[in-house]
């Protein structure tokens, strides 16, 4: 039986997000993956994800991801997610704050042969900027 794009999905944000797992991220991760987040440079490959989730972890405490809602063919997947955790290193640019922050966001995943080949995310930026700097209006800051 075919590994469905659903479930590694379900896999990538439970064992590679949540736990920061970077042998899961390896195996689930096809050695051409291709990463897009908001804002972020393109990465390749499952090392240059790996870097990424390193410091996002490093950033954020207890970062944890939630799958609010998947939808699913056998090859790929969108999942409407939320992102949390306590900013204790620099994030955009941002020193520490110790405040909880929350975002929403949404992730577009391809899968070929079982791994994962393709994730575009879009995070809410705004949110997590009006977060960890209070002081500035939305308007207050550029992208």
């Amino acid at each position: 039986m075919a590994v469905t794009a659903k479930v590694l999905v379900e896999r990538f944000y439970d064992v590679v997000w949540n736990k920061a797992d970077e042998q899961a991220a390896r195996e689930i991760l096809d050695p051409d993956f291709v990463f897009r987040a908001s804002l972020g440079p393109e990465l390749r490959g499952p090392e240059g994800f790996i870097a990424y989730l390193r410091s996002v972890h490093a950033a954020l405490e207890r970062f944890t991801c939630t799958i609010e809602d998947l939808i699913a063919t056998e090859e790929r997947a969108a999942a409407k997610m939320r992102f949390t955790g306590t900013h204790r290193a620099r994030f955009f640019g941002v020193e520490a704050t110790g405040r909880a922050i929350a975002w929403s966001g949404a992730a577009f995943f391809t899968a070929r042969n079982g791994l994962i080949t393709e994730l575009w995310v879009l995070g809410d930026v705004e949110a997590v900027m009006r977060q960890v700097m209070p002081e500035r209006t939305p308007q207050g800051f550029s992208i």
